[in-house]
């Protein structure tokens, strides 16, 4: 587009370049805040009341209130998303910090106001021909901290555990804590295995995935056998098809892992099924048969 991209900063639209925030604000300083990321497909929000509840809830856990009502973001952020034309697939990013104080403490200050940022930038589908082969993945130790649960702004542990499967030669870093699969360093994780799609339940150690809802929303209504059941280590080397979930990669089929053949190797038939599902439900919301705000 011609002219500049405007991104929202404590409710005001200004140019990314002109958006400037304290060297004393919390998020800096500390970490201390919180983010989402939502997809919009044809100038469609989607799954936009899952995503903010999401955020309402990570910011209760950090003890902060939303600082706008979901009609507001609602309002804001389709403000971001206009700019663009609604054949672009998009990514929203929301972060909110709790916000500047004259004093470096880690206690809560008892008067603050709270950093609200948001931008929109174009997205592309994960490339089709590393999707149709499948990808790579690698196990990690999961040295995270005890509230994976909160999307929380501090990811320096899920970036160090990214770069060390990079450096494997993998997209993907599947996390195992006490035996148990947890997550991936960015997605959740689903296994195929005797007959049925498994994905380790919710709980404070890992984040309770929207992408990871909605596939469990769609097979259950296709039919597709389904637990929410702890996945071991051994299971997972086991696994008949493996797949990563997120609202940047959608639904990856990983095909090897820890330099092994996943199943026969292949993207699976039920991987490929519940693809398509996917797939048509996000055609849904481009023509906005389902829940996908403008």
């Amino acid at each position: 587009m011609s002219h500049a991209l405007l991104v929202l900063l404590n409710g005001e639209m200004l140019p990314l370049s002109k958006a400037r925030v304290s060297v004393m604000d919390r998020g800096f300083l500390f970490g201390d805040g919180v983010y989402e990321v939502i997809p919009a497909y044809d100038g469609r929000l989607f799954r936009l009341r899952q995503h903010l509840e999401r955020l309402d809830n990570s910011l209760a856990a950090i003890r902060m209130a939303s600082p706008m009502s979901h009609a507001q973001w609602e309002q804001n952020l389709g403000r971001l998303v206009a700019q663009y034309p609604a054949s672009q697939d998009l990514g929203v990013y929301v972060q909110i910090t709790r916000g500047s104080s004259l004093k470096r403490d880690h206690t809560i200050p008892d008067r603050v106001r709270p950093t609200v940022f948001a931008m929109a930038n174009p997205s592309e589908p994960p490339d089709a021909g590393l999707v149709e082969q499948g990808m790579q993945a690698v196990t990690s130790e999961d040295i995270r901290w005890q509230r994976c649960s909160i999307k929380a702004t501090t990811l320096l542990a899920n970036v160090l555990l990214r770069q060390e499967a990079k450096d494997r030669g993998a997209v993907e870093a599947i996390l195992v804590r006490d035996g148990l699969v947890t997550e991936g360093a960015a997605s959740n994780v689903f296994i195929f295995l005797d007959g049925r799609v498994i994905t380790p339940p919710k709980g404070l150690c890992l984040l309770p995935g929207i992408t990871r809802d909605l596939v469990l929303e769609l097979i259950a209504e296709e039919g597709i056998p389904f637990a929410e059941n702890a996945v071991t280590r051994q299971q997972l080397m086991d696994a008949d098809e493996l797949w990563l979930t997120s609202s940047t990669k959608e639904l990856v089929p990983i095909t090897r892992l820890e330099g092994r053949p996943v199943g026969a190797g292949v993207p699976g038939p039920t991987w490929r099924r519940v693809n398509g599902l996917y797939q048509r439900y996000k055609d849904r919301v481009r023509a906005g048969d389902v829940e996908g705000v403008r």
